[in-house]
């Protein structure tokens, strides 16, 4: 499917199904289909992500992933107050950047555009570069800080896995492209190879624990993965926010993205989302049908192991690596926001 039909069909599902929605305000597009000419063909593991504006306080989390006229969307929704301001916006690594284009899809109140029209003559600059580089290493920090070892090992894992791969989007930021989700570390690696700082892409591999591992040893794992997620699809009923990542609709991108990238050579690249998606699975197994979570749960411990974590003790050791890296990251941005052309003082 061509950009510009996906972007047609997530417009009509805005009219059909959100604008009656209450406290609904609008809405834009996010994600890496942003800026794409109508005409370039999408991957079949890619999906438009559209943002929902609401005042609702009963929203929520998200709508996730859905099929309509053809295109994957991935919608999510946005309280209405983290767009109160420019400042608010320009300051936020994960909201800022759509609204550095026109993405609006809808916008009956005219916030949205005149939001726009605020940021995006000061996205580049360098203060605000920054604040949002500081944003994203604030989340790194207070989040890996936050690990429970009491909860059950699988929350741990979730705990330790998603603010380590923030550490991507610290480099993000200051090159000003897209934190993007499932493809953060090419998409860091990117990053590093094009402002001369390849030398620290192994040492984020290695936070993660993935930066000697083999293409078989990944392939094993994505095999397990696919027959831990096909069980949990077939079981789940309790309702996380993440859900809609465990259906039919979204394993060409849970399963399929991952084989996608070890067939090319990315093998270490899939493991973030392959762990992701282990563990998230594993929740909802624990909750719906906790018989069948122990009988995948080798699987998803023996992929855990293949990173060096065996237990909470390893989560904490690993976290503090992180921690401790975070200086020399910071340095590799303020180089990375030094040589970048688009900044402007």
């Amino acid at each position: 499917m061509k950009a510009g039909q996906a972007r047609s069909a997530a417009a009509d599902w805005v009219r059909r199904y959100a604008t009656a929605q209450p406290g609904y305000r609008g809405a834009y597009f996010s994600g890496s289909t942003v800026g794409l000419p109508d005409n370039t063909e999408l991957s079949p593991t890619s999906d438009v992500d559209v943002h929902i504006a609401t005042t609702a306080d009963d929203h929520p989390i998200k709508a996730g992933k859905l099929r309509h006229r053809g295109a994957l969307l991935e919608v999510s929704y946005v309280p209405w107050a983290e767009l109160a301001s420019a400042e608010a916006v320009l300051g936020s690594y994960h909201l800022a950047g759509c609204f550095r284009t026109d993405t609006v899809i809808d916008d009956p109140t005219g916030r949205l555009r005149a939001l726009g029209a605020e940021v995006a003559p000061r996205y580049a600059a360098v203060p605000w570069v920054r604040r949002r580089c500081e944003d994203a290493r604030r989340r790194v920090e207070t989040r890996l800080a936050a690990i429970d070892v009491s909860a059950p090992f699988h929350e741990q894992v979730l705990g330790w896995l998603f603010p380590t791969g923030v550490t991507c989007h610290v480099l993000l930021a200051a090159a000003l492209r897209n934190p993007t989700v499932r493809l953060r570390y090419p998409a860091a690696r990117a990053v590093l190879a094009d402002y001369g700082h390849r030398g620290l892409y192994p040492e984020l591999l290695g936070l993660l624990g993935c930066a000697r591992l083999p293409a078989h040893r990944v392939q094993h794992h994505l095999n397990a993965l696919a027959e831990t997620f096909d069980a949990t699809v077939g079981v789940a009923r309790t309702p996380f926010f993440f859900s809609s990542d465990l259906t039919p609709e979204a394993r060409p991108i849970a399963v399929d993205g991952s084989q996608a990238l070890i067939d090319a050579g990315d093998h270490r690249e899939a493991v973030f989302w392959i762990i992701a998606t282990f563990a998230r699975c594993h929740t909802v197994l624990a909750a719906d049908a906790p018989a069948l979570a122990d009988r995948h749960l080798p699987a998803f411990r023996e992929a855990v192991a293949d990173l060096g974590i065996d237990s909470g003790a390893d989560l904490l050791r690993r976290a503090a690596e992180t921690t401790r890296f975070l200086p020399r990251l910071w340095r590799t941005a303020e180089a990375v926001m030094t040589a970048n052309p688009e900044i402007t003082g």
